[in-house]
């Protein structure tokens, strides 16, 4: 009997093993029309994308090409990127045969012929790599920011072998981005920038890059997501890949399958250090916008309100009378700024920019970036709930920035004798003395928490002994008095919570709005 069940059981295996095949076959037909040939693509773009070797000043270079000590093949990799760092860090670039060696090949040839030659560098300098591609045939690329970081020695791998020594035309921290140029002896294959806002979820998406040093390499993947914010910068609006992106890439190019570049592959989430599918790209609009400014003036112009933006949270939202949050919230109006010439006022929610729908304070960040320096912008408003319109002639974020720098923000030394308990905080009037007392600014008015209970609500929202509040309620508060005829007055309309517009440490250039729960 046993005998009997163990023959039927090889016979089903065989008979699976013989029908198995076919079905792997139809399978797998259906999946290769289904997949994308990307080949004669790939063809095409790669001449268009580079490799690019660093020599940099900085410690914490962050495109480090060596994996882990555990990596299996961490020997090979050392081997071949001493090798590649070698190549990199040669006195000259590679000459044409038949040529003098000792000239320069390329088009200034005899104007100066120690142009490509780079002086002696300290030992203590850190080789990395990263990727980068041409957006112009006479030699413009572009890659990101921390590939060129502090360099003092710039090179361009192109895919045919030939390497061109590189100077910086612009960069800019916030987005991550950075324009280079290269003076070569004949056109080089450009790209051209798609429209990113068009990208869809799930259309496929092309990289390729440098990673770890192995120049042109090509991976398929995705549009994983878009509108990621990972905390790098004040514009982060990143599409989400799962095409392969390791240390190496960044600067590298993201195309759509019509050969546009979609975006610049910037960052990836890794415990490992290698790519597990979450890659990150900043969107080609931005980048395009960027880099036509650092080529044009090199620097940014980015468009400036002259506000301090507060995320919109659903209880401060109901604070100021709004069903449901959305908009910008302006915690702070800069004095001489635009929006202060133009009549905005702390309180008021922008929930329209130049015609452009405003979701929440990332997104107004972004297109007030984007626009015109000088341009009359009309902004919309909600005040009060009722919405308006103001004319804002905008500013120029950098410098704006010099403007708007943070006045002194010392901490009290001492709390002041108390006065009123409101919703876990004791309120004082500002008098001399405690103006004194808790070093505040002297264009500070309202009333100031000298003590907040640990288990209140006023704690968990962050609020400190020295910080003032200038408005409670949506009116402005003189003295300790007026909070509490806020909270009274909140109660009575049946309210749950009250909006107060809170100083940090007295600061008035350190502003938020704060709904305090009016029950715990």
């Amino acid at each position: 009997m046993r005998l009997k069940a163990r023959v039927l059981i090889s016979v089903a295996a065989l008979a699976v093993a013989a029908w198995q095949p076919v079905q792997v076959s139809a399978q797998a037909a259906n999946l290769a029309q289904a997949l994308p040939d990307v080949a004669d693509l790939a063809e095409k773009l790669l001449p268009s994308v580079v490799e690019i070797s660093v020599q940099s000043k900085s410690a914490d270079a962050p495109q480090q090409t060596a994996p882990s000590d555990q990596n299996p093949f961490k020997d090979f990799f050392d081997e071949f990127l001493k090798r590649k760092q070698q190549q990199g860090n040669k006195d000259e670039p590679p000459k044409d045969p038949g040529k003098d060696p000792g000239k320069d090949t390329g088009k200034d040839a005899g104007k100066n012929p120690d142009k490509n030659k780079d002086a002696p560098l300290p030992d203590s300098l850190v080789n990395a790599m990263g990727s980068g591609f041409i957006i112009d045939s006479k030699g413009i690329i572009v890659t990101n920011n921390h590939v060129i970081a502090d360099a003092v020695n710039i090179r361009v791998h192109l895919q045919d072998g030939t390497l061109l020594k590189a100077e910086l035309v612009g960069h800019d921290a916030k987005t991550d981005i950075a324009v280079i140029r290269v003076k070569p002896d004949h056109d080089l294959p450009a790209v051209i920038f798609g429209d990113s806002d068009k990208a869809r979820i799930g259309q496929w998406a092309l990289a390729i890059g440098n990673p770890f040093g192995l120049g042109g390499s090509v991976s398929l993947g995705i549009v994983s997501a878009r509108g990621r914010d990972i905390n790098s910068g004040p514009y982060d609006d990143y599409f989400q890949t799962d095409a392969a992106i390791n240390k190496g890439n960044s600067g590298g190019p993201l195309f759509n399958l019509n050969g546009e570049v979609i975006g610049v592959n910037t960052a990836i989430f890794s415990p490992s250090g290698g790519s597990v599918g979450i890659g990150f790209s900043v969107p080609s609009n931005e980048v395009k916008s960027v880099a036509d400014q650092l080529i044009k003036f090199g620097e940014t112009r980015r468009g400036w309100l002259g506000v301090k933006l507060q995320t919109l949270t659903p209880d401060v939202a109901e604070g100021l009378g709004m069903q449901k949050a959305h908009g910008a919230l302006i915690a702070d109006v800069t004095a001489g700024g635009p929006s202060e010439k133009a009549g905005v006022k702390a309180g008021d929610v922008i929930i329209g920019f130049d015609g452009r729908a405003v979701d929440d304070s990332r997104t107004l960040r972004r297109i007030v970036a984007q626009a015109e320096v000088g341009k009359e912008i009309e902004v919309k408003v909600l005040r009060d709930g009722k919405e308006q319109t103001l004319k804002v002639v905008l500013g120029r974020l950098e410098e704006g920035e010099k403007l708007a720098a943070a006045a002194d923000t010392k901490k009290p030394d001492a709390p002041a004798p108390a006065n009123l308990q409101v919703l876990g905080m004791t309120i004082n009037d500002l008098t001399d003395e405690t103006r004194k007392t808790f070093k505040l600014d002297d264009k500070i008015q309202g009333a100031i928490i000298s003590d907040v209970a640990k288990d209140g609500y006023a704690a968990e929202k962050g609020l400190a002994v020295g910080d003032v509040i200038s408005e409670a309620g949506g009116k402005p508060v003189t003295n300790a008095q007026d909070v509490a005829t806020a909270v009274e007055q909140a109660n009575k309309d049946g309210k749950n919570s009250v909006l107060m517009l809170v100083a940090h440490a007295g600061n008035a250039q350190d502003t938020r709005f704060v709904a305090l729960k009016l029950k715990k």
